[in-house]
């Protein structure tokens, strides 16, 4: 059976991707429910999945990280087995934040995050250029980051279901 999400729910949620440090008293105050239905409530989100874990956000200047380059590749002729290589191997890159399979004439989107430009290149060169079926790659540096966010727009979850 599936679980239907509420406005409470939302609420929880909204709360949560503002500040995942938040106790579930906290948050149940905030909601307007005691402690422990709303402990309940944070569990089964946990449990379907819907929150999948808590972090704490970092502020990558701060740490000497001021360069987020946007790498589009395009992958060469190769076997299916190439690109799930490919795939593995990327996941496994501390400096890619994201990647992103897309339709159209670009085959991968990277969101790649390094001290400086220099360094991107090392990465280009040493690391990326070589992971199997790369045949071609595109970079795009980001000069300033308008909006940055990890909060999902909720408002468009109205009367969808939790599970699906």
């Amino acid at each position: 059976m599936r679980d239907e999400f509420d406005s409470t729910d939302r609420s929880i949620l909204a709360l949560l991707q503002d500040d995942a440090s938040l106790t579930a008293a906290d948050v149940a105050e905030k909601v307007g429910l005691s402690q422990s239905p709303c402990w309940r409530r944070i569990a089964r989100l946990e449990r379907l999945g819907i929150i999948r874990r808590r972090v704490a956000l970092l502020d990558s200047k701060k740490l000497g990280l001021g360069v987020t380059v946007f790498t589009e590749v395009k992958i060469g002729r190769g076997s299916r087995e190439a690109v799930g290589k490919f795939e593995e191997a990327v996941r496994a890159l501390p400096e890619v934040q994201e990647c992103h399979m897309l339709m159209g004439d670009t085959d991968y989107l990277l969101k790649v995050v390094t001290r400086d430009v220099a360094t991107y290149e090392t990465f280009l060169r040493e690391k990326l250029a070589r992971l199997p079926a790369v045949g071609g790659i595109r970079s795009s540096m980001a000069l300033t980051a308008v909006k940055e966010s990890t909060a999902l727009p909720l408002e468009l979850v109205v009367g969808r279901e939790a599970g699906g």
